[in-house]
């Protein structure tokens, strides 16, 4: 009878250590921090703490620590193919709580200089166009393309006229405030909220971009920011892009790549700062 008594004890012991720490595993949901290239994922990786590395297909994983929570660097290659698919092996792989999208940019709007700092309160696919309805030897007009959202519709949305406008992704408002809490740590620039636009094309043509300007409201452009936030939304997760603009041939800023360094060191910050938020809710 007595051994039935402790071998009973025991299991209730074992069964609420199991929940102990499911709840903890639960409370300790990773923060995901994105960079497309090296200059742009390993500075802030360089500062994790208990580092260990993880690769899946071309991805690389840092798993570490930021003031004793767990957050995972992912260097996720450059465009919106692999940023997509970077993020969707994240989510199912660690469950994150969060993703921060950052790295460099180039500016859309003049009145943002090289070291400025855009918080995405929106991102949009800048690349998902519909083009004009023109026969062979009509030409080529770019300033007539229209947005296409390909999330709109089940059939062809190139046939759906409820398609015929562009999909905006909002960032989350706990990370927007962790963000705006903490930009006076950020001294080469001004940190602003904005719309970051994003396509697998590289812009020089100072008329193409100020038609997107015109046409997306956007801040700056990169390849990545738009299809992470897309993957994101699906799998209900709260999502940032933070972007620093590396050049601007709007007002003429020229190419600085230390700029990738500045995001990281501000990145940095906002993460430690949504950590103690999030902590101090438990």
């Amino acid at each position: 009878m007595m051994a039935l008594v402790l071998l009973m004890a025991a299991g209730c012991s074992s069964a609420s250590q199991s929940e102990a720490e499911t709840e903890d595993n639960e409370s300790q949901r990773p923060i995901i921090v994105q960079g497309p290239m090296p200059i742009e994922a390993e500075e802030f990786a360089g500062r994790l703490e208990n580092v260990e590395e993880e690769t899946s297909g071309n991805f690389v994983f840092y798993k570490g620590t930021v003031d004793d929570y767990p957050v995972i660097v992912t260097q996720t290659g450059k465009g919106m193919e692999n940023s997509a698919a970077a993020t969707a092996i994240a989510i199912e792989k660690f469950n994150p709580i969060a993703i921060i999208n950052q790295g460099t940019s180039g500016g859309h709007d003049p009145e943002l200089n090289v070291y400025d700092i855009v918080l995405g309160k929106r991102t949009v696919n800048i690349g998902a166009l519909k083009t004009g309805d023109r026969d062979e030897g009509e030409g080529i007009e770019v300033t007539e393309w229209i947005p296409m959202d390909l999330m709109a519709s089940e059939g062809s949305a190139g046939e759906d006229p409820d398609a015929e406008k562009a999909r905006y992704y909002e960032g989350d408002e706990d990370l927007l405030a962790a963000a705006h809490a903490v930009k006076d740590t950020h001294t080469k620039g001004k940190v602003v909220e904005g719309t970051i636009g994003s396509a697998d094309f590289w812009n020089n043509e100072v008329d193409r971009i100020e038609w997107i300007h015109e046409n997306f409201g956007t801040s700056v452009e990169e390849m990545e920011t738009a299809s992470a936030a897309q993957i994101s939304k699906a799998y209900d997760t709260a999502f940032l892009g933070i972007r620093i603009l590396s050049n601007n041939k709007t007002n003429g800023g020229e190419y600085d790549p230390n700029t990738a360094t500045a995001n990281q060191d501000y990145v940095y910050e906002v993460v430690s700062e949504y950590i103690s938020t999030i902590t101090s809710e438990k």
